[in-house]
């Protein structure tokens, strides 16, 4: 078999072959949605200025390689005519135009919308920032931890004074991912219309989004303090609890029949009667019964509780440590992880017909600048 051409055969049979982007973003948020859109079958062609190009590159090289393997790495100075001219033929033949510039830079550099949509008007040009195009807040810098206190998040999870907030970068992942569906909704709209579109994308609106179920909930029940809000959150036979071994698993035992199920495993006494098959009695009890399952638990070391919980058809998983996920066996069955420049990675979660294994390494600075992509 011609490896080559099989390569190219699936590349042209990904779900997105034929869509060229241009990456005009650094750091992570926009990384990752370009890096989603490599996966998917896209050309992506990285704008990196010189001479060190994304910060990335120098601040943590194997976050640069973990979400921007297989793009290609065009180096120009953008204010430099001949340079811009050919960023400028590119743009005239792309699908989709990423910035993250703070609002009004990418216009001065000559690559706005309005510009853009002169030269190529079946560009979808898309601006991932911290608060949006408009608004008071627009020129405003930003990480994730800002984006989580505006939209409320942090102040639910109870981070103290000092803390990092959260485990994830959440608002800058949900950003991206929010990005991507739009971009590919874009596209289907421009199949039918044959018009680009700019999409003004705020990681702050992306968490106040995600905040609308929680908004909802606690409207419900009335809770309209912050202290009722996290009181909340906290819920019985649901969270990670510590066994003998000193290992940790999760339990999610909500509903009623999870919680019969529970009681079969642990003795959970008194909590185990009938009393308690509502979830309305056990909520009034959450701190107790939680205590109580705690104590349970460390009559076992973990993989066997684990076991008999599942068996018993109980929502349970391993608490997992990083380190120990690529060697999981669920997800080695799974096939999610792969060998990359940046160590073992999890491949894009969702398989579409036609995509190929992710590419396992990152560009070189400028290794298409000499050469530019036709």
């Amino acid at each position: 078999m011609d490896v080559a051409w099989s390569a190219r055969e699936a590349a042209a049979s990904a779900p997105l072959a034929g869509v060229r982007v241009l990456d005009f973003t650094e750091l992570l948020p926009g990384p990752f949605l370009t890096q989603s859109l490599a996966e998917l079958g896209a050309e992506v062609i990285k704008i990196e200025r010189p001479p060190h190009g994304d910060n990335a590159r120098r601040l943590s090289p194997r976050l640069f390689a973990a979400v921007n393997r297989g793009k290609r790495s065009l180096c120009v100075n953008l204010k430099d005519a001949a340079d811009r001219a050919q960023v400028l033929a590119l743009a005239d033949a792309a699908d989709v135009l990423v910035e993250s510039y703070r609002p009004g830079v990418i216009d001065r550099l000559g690559f706005g919308f309005d510009a853009m949509a002169e030269r190529n008007p079946r560009l979808l040009h898309v601006s991932l920032n911290s608060y949006g195009a408009k608004g008071a807040r627009a020129a405003w810098p930003g990480h994730d931890v800002n984006y989580l206190a505006a939209s409320g998040a942090l102040a639910l999870s109870g981070a103290e004074a000092g803390s990092a907030g959260m485990p994830l970068p959440v608002a800058d992942l949900a950003g991206a991912v929010y990005a991507l569906a739009a971009i590919n909704a874009a596209l289907v709209q421009r199949a039918r219309t044959g018009q680009g579109q700019r999409l003004d994308v705020s990681l702050t609106d992306c968490m106040l989004h995600w905040m609308n179920p929680r908004l909802a909930y606690f409207r419900q029940a009335g809770a309209d303090t912050l202290v009722a809000q996290r009181a909340m959150l906290e819920r019985p036979a649901y969270g990670p609890f510590t066994c003998r071994d000193g290992r940790q698993l999760a339990l999610g035992a909500l509903e009623d029949h999870f919680w019969v199920a529970l009681t079969g495993v642990l003795d959970l006494s008194p909590y185990d009667g009938e009393a308690w098959r509502a979830y309305r009695a056990r909520s009034a009890a959450t701190g107790a019964i939680n205590q109580r399952i705690a104590q349970a638990l460390l009559a076992l070391d973990r993989d066997e509780a684990v076991r008999r919980l599942a068996a018993a058809d109980v929502p349970v998983s391993e608490v997992l440590a990083p380190n120990e996920l690529a060697m999981h066996p669920p997800f080695v069955a799974r096939g999610l992880y792969t060998d990359t420049a940046a160590g073992p990675l999890c491949r894009f979660p969702v398989r579409l017909a036609g995509m190929a294994e992710p590419a396992a390494t990152a560009p070189a600075l400028g290794e298409a600048t000499t050469k530019a992509p036709e």
